[in-house]
């Protein structure tokens, strides 16, 4: 009796550690340009109706489609999202030249271009990265000597003792970079307070000094340093907007620095956030923001989207091939978080049933729906047809000629014994 009810026991559970193996699903699957989003990496099994979240690679962008997958009876659901290469779009526009694309997809360069007779001045290439271009437009300048490439040249870290760190620390100092030398506490400029990285790699103009100094000789030789201890309200920049929490401030003391943020749809490409009361005056703000990339507005089957551009403030517009009719909203708009509204869907264009034929026959297509480029043929069981044999449903939803006609063949009396075919005849006829 026990014996048979181990075996009965033990029977049941591995029936029911099979089924619940069988339900399991193992590591998921691995698709081109996307990565099983982080916290699933550790995991190796799954139960029965549980998902797991992927996410676009470096370098790619969601463009379509569903981000999970779910474990199915001890399968894994197909994937369906569907990442793309990230674009920039247009590197701006150049005065007087062009830029040379080599793609506008992460990692490739715009090389800048100027017009004969014109000389460029800045960078030769920007390069694609994370949906915007680096660097800022160069210029073609009228009549200048050609010069040396200036890609690559950077300025060491301008050190001066006794001196302030501003702003973020920044690794590399490009040509055209500028920085503002603020002396500590006790201390006295001498020199320029802004210097610029050289094309040459060097400072332009020298490193200032930080030399000690005493009130007394504040008051004695420079008796207008009193009026530099405050400054006013930070300056507006376009694009660039003032953290919150100076706002409400009025004045502000020598060596206080404020902070700025680039606007909504823009997003920082170079230079600090920062800007510092220096004798009375405000630093300039070395930030730069540029307008945000959405990159592509998506794919749509049997039409495409025409841009005004792919930056923020831009629109993307749906439009359908010939025959086909967009569904949803035709227009997407570059927001600050990327594109607005959905893909549309552009749908083939359909005509009404084809009309009947009295002592007629249709060939074709006959089953609705009756889509674009459908042709229908007419044919006559009884006397001839009138009109088009073959018709079709064309781009506006309409079929390209009225039905035919089947007409029978009439004697029309014209005279004493005479008689003539009638091939149309659009009236009774009657034996005169």
């Amino acid at each position: 009796m026990n014996l048979g009810y181990n075996i009965v026991f033990f029977i049941s559970v591995a029936i029911h550690v099979s089924a619940e193996a069988s339900s399991t699903c193992g590591v998921p699957p691995s698709y081109p340009h996307t990565k099983v989003a982080d916290k699933y990496i550790q995991l190796n099994k799954y139960n029965h109706g549980e998902k797991v979240i992927y996410r676009c690679a470096e370098s790619y962008t969601e463009s379509r489609g569903i981000r999970s997958i779910m474990c199915d009876n001890g399968k894994w659901t197909r994937l369906k999202l569907k990442c793309e290469k990230k674009t920039c779009g247009s590197a701006g526009d150049l005065f007087n030249g062009y830029f040379n694309y080599t793609g506008s997809l992460f990692g490739d360069k715009a090389y800048a271009v100027c017009n004969e007779g014109f000389t460029l001045k800045g960078m030769e290439y920007r390069t694609c990265k994370d949906s915007v271009w680096t660097g800022e437009i160069p210029t073609c300048e009228e009549g200048r000597e050609p010069q040396i490439s200036q890609a690559g040249i950077t300025c060491p870290y301008p050190s001066v003792a006794n001196s302030m760190k501003l702003g973020e620390a920044v690794s590399v100092y490009r040509v055209r970079d500028s920085v503002t030398i603020v002396c500590s506490e006790g201390f006295l400029l001498t020199g320029d307070e802004q210097i610029t990285c050289g094309p040459d790699g060097q400072w332009q103009t020298q490193l200032p000094q930080c030399l000690p100094s005493s009130p007394d000789s504040i008051l004695i030789f420079k008796p207008d340093i009193i009026f530099y201890c405050t400054c006013g309200v930070p300056p507006f920049y376009p694009n660039r907007h003032l953290s919150q929490s100076y706002l409400t401030k009025t004045n502000f003391s020598l060596g206080d620095r404020v902070r700025y943020s680039c606007g909504i749809g823009y997003m920082r490409v170079r230079g600090t956030v920062y800007s510092t009361c220096v004798r009375g005056n405000w630093t300039p703000l070395t930030l730069r923001c540029e307008r945000k990339s959405c990159g592509s507005a998506g794919e749509i089957d049997f039409g495409n989207f025409v841009y005004t551009g792919v930056e923020f403030g831009d629109t993307a517009t749906g439009v359908c091939n010939e025959g086909f009719q967009l569904v949803g909203q035709n227009v997407r708009h570059c927001m600050n978080d990327g594109w607005d509204g959905r893909v549309p869907v552009c749908e083939p264009v359909q005509c009404v049933d084809p009309p009947e034929v009295i002592n007629g026959e249709m060939d074709g297509n006959l089953e609705p729906p009756h889509i674009y480029r459908t042709v229908i043929n007419y044919r006559c069981r009884k006397g001839k047809l009138i009109g088009a044999s073959e018709i079709y449903c064309t781009k506006d939803g309409t079929w390209s000629a009225p039905p035919p006609e089947c007409k029978g063949s009439k004697y029309l009396f014209l005279s004493n014994h005479s008689y003539t075919k009638c091939t149309i005849c659009l009236f009774p006829l009657k034996n005169l």
